[in-house]
């Protein structure tokens, strides 16, 4: 299993897929935000409570889908480079912590946003609203600690991203749980969603565009991490010649 699990993780296999996906995939992203952006905006109807407010959903909602996925992703990968010691894992980490933290971002603000229309404030300190924050915070935390830092630096840091994770069942079921503003799930549920067909279309175009964006953003910070770490080894393996070299005259 740890061979599988190290062979997916081989730096030239997610280089060579790095490169593949960060053209392509921003291209997609760029086309989907487009097109969802026409049918959400000019096609899609209008909520019978909501009115125009409704649109904010479809930036919204797939904004937090991916803010809780995302580190969700990243608890993972630092599970896998602490026990199994795989450097790329950590790597991959930093390279996500970026766009999360921009979806968990986008979510706090147009939530804030979205609030002001149908709640009449920006803000309450509500279960869900306040664990959302957090997790924001704990993105930021991640990335203030982890800029510049060496893999085996990064290799201790993980221990922060795995204890951080604990908030993420805590935001997903926080409208279960506690009294809060916020509305339960709509769309991720075990029955059928409480949505219309006709905003699901745009939402999910939306939640595609997000996607690609995500994944061409974190393919080409980790192209740059690849890239520094390469650097860095050369330096070193540089130094270490050197310093060999004088040592032998030295004798």
């Amino acid at each position: 299993m740890i061979s599988k699990i190290s062979t997916i993780f081989k730096p030239t296999t997610l280089d060579r897929v790095a490169k593949y996906c960060v053209y392509r995939f921003l291209f997609l992203s760029i086309f989907l935000f487009a097109v969802g952006s026409y049918v959400a905006f000019f096609k899609s109807p209008i909520d019978y409570q909501q009115g125009e407010y409704v649109r904010f959903m479809y930036i919204h909602v797939p904004a937090s889908w991916f803010a809780l996925g995302i580190y969700t992703m990243m608890a993972g990968l630092s599970i896998s480079g602490y026990a199994f010691k795989i450097p790329t894992a950590h790597l991959l980490t930093r390279a996500f912590a970026i766009p999360g933290c921009l979806m968990a971002f986008i979510s706090l603000v147009t939530g804030s946003l979205w609030g002001k229309v149908t709640w009449g404030t920006y803000w309450v300190w509500d279960a869900r609203l306040t664990s959302m924050f957090i997790l924001f915070l704990i993105y930021g935390g991640y990335i203030v600690m982890s800029h510049k830092k060496k893999l085996e630096q990064l290799h201790n840091l993980s221990i922060f991203v795995m204890i951080g994770v604990v908030n993420i069942p805590i935001i997903k079921y926080s409208v279960d749980l506690w009294f809060t503003l916020h509305q339960p799930a709509s769309i991720m549920r075990l029955s059928k969603p409480a949505i219309h067909e006709a905003f699901l279309i745009p939402l999910f175009v939306f939640a595609g565009a997000y996607f690609f964006f995500i994944f061409a953003v974190a393919s080409r910070i980790f192209l740059k991490e690849m890239s520094f770490e390469k650097q860095r080894q050369q330096k070193l393996m540089t130094f270490r010649q050197q310093a060999s070299k004088s040592f032998e005259r030295a004798a």
